[in-house]
């Protein structure tokens, strides 16, 4: 009898070895319990982000570790049961009209054990919960994995938090901007509501709050998230930002191609793009370089958007990125803000070297690359719910 068919079969072959090392390195680097830390050798990254791990197990089960990208989602769902007397107080203290502390809120990384690690990290990012349901809906479409009903307590979790905190200010992809209301954070809530929905398990009383959540979100990018014909870092703000291409590109609240996504592509390629992808245009982390995740993304956004050609010259970037042993790295140069990157290496050292994240989108990017090689989810197709 045939073995099972890999997802990747049919990529080209100079992509091959990268692709094979990058789900090597996927398995290998996956604590028993689950969680992925965001580099296995990088101190500050040793610890399981739920946005990154989501991306991650994203691109796992696009390459056909199903039993990984599940191992990841049960993590996650045991963290929100243990988690949901956390919730409940924050709930309790927002009815009341009182503040939560940051550390109040959940936090966006743990412990690879799942225990919190109580440190001054930067840790009030809400995107993480909205794309840990994005990616679990994907995965079981994908990997024909059951029904949701396992992970049922997990995900009422992440919407009753997400109800009272996915449209308000915390920090975003890269741990900045607090006061901040951020577009790719609300399109993170927006599309995990929308897939929380379609996946069935929510009490109805649930429902309709995850959808209005969903609308607000929207409504919020389309109203104050634009300038100048493209969408906006920051609510109310005038700049780009890398993470912008998620919107439609992954979450899919918008169109690809609603003219507001095509001209923030095209305005992201104009200012960030060097080869690869720089986060933006006031970047300073470790001298602001381009992100391998950054162009498997904007390769993933050309490759549905009909545009393969270029798709393809982003991916062979990140192959190119990849250092001997075929280790992809957080960034590379050239560099935003290179006066800076001397006081980076003093404070951590060396960048992150591998990036997991970069392993899986890479991943994520060449299937979606690849005609026929991954079925789409419903999570994968603009619905206007």
């Amino acid at each position: 009898m045939d073995g099972p068919v890999n997802p990747l079969d049919g990529i080209p072959g100079r992509w091959r070895p990268l692709a094979d090392r990058s789900a090597e390195l996927l398995r290998s680097h996956q604590d028993p319990g689950g969680a992925w830390p965001a580099s296995p050798v990088f101190g500050p990254y040793q610890y399981s982000w739920f946005r990154d791990g989501s991306f991650i197990a994203d691109g796992a089960s696009a390459a056909g570790l199903h039993d990984e990208a599940g191992r990841f989602h049960a993590w996650c769902s045991r963290i929100l049961e243990r988690e949901r007397p956390a919730v409940e107080r924050v709930l309790a203290m927002l009815a009341d009209g009182r503040e939560p502390a940051d550390s109040d809120y959940l936090p966006a990384r743990y412990n690879l054990d799942g225990t919190r690690h109580e440190d001054d990290w930067w840790n009030f990012q809400v995107d993480g919960y909205g794309t840990w349901l994005w990616a679990l809906e994907r995965h079981l479409a994908r990997a024909s994995a059951g029904e949701a009903t396992a992970y049922a307590a997990g995900i009422e979790t992440a919407v009753r938090y997400l109800v009272a905190t996915g449209t308000g200010t915390c920090r975003d992809w890269w741990e900045e901007s607090r006061d901040q209301t951020h577009v790719a954070t609300l399109a993170g809530v927006a599309g995990g509501m929308r897939a929380a929905v379609r996946m069935g398990t929510l009490p109805d009383g649930l429902v309709p709050q995850a959808l209005t959540v969903a609308e607000r979100c929207v409504s919020l990018i389309r109203a104050e998230g634009v300038h100048d014909g493209h969408l906006v870092k920051w609510l109310g703000g005038t700049d780009v930002d890398a993470s912008l291409l998620a919107v439609a590109a992954l979450y899919d609240v918008l169109p690809l191609d609603d003219p507001v996504v095509t001209a923030t592509v095209a305005a992201i390629e104009a200012v960030l793009v060097e080869g690869g992808v720089h986060r933006y245009t006031a970047d300073t982390f470790y001298g602001g370089g381009q992100w391998p995740v950054l162009a498997a993304l904007l390769a993933r956004h050309h490759a549905r958007a009909g545009s393969p050609e270029r798709a393809t010259e982003l991916l062979d970037w990140v192959v190119s990125t990849a250092d001997p042993g075929l280790l992809l790295p957080e960034q590379v140069a050239p560099l935003l803000a290179g006066e800076v990157l001397a006081e980076w290496l003093e404070r951590w050292g060396p960048p992150a070297h591998p990036l997991l994240w970069s392993h899986g989108m890479f991943l994520a990017g060449v299937a979606a690359h690849v005609p026929g090689s991954v079925r789409a989810p419903r999570s994968a197709q603009h619905l206007d719910l």
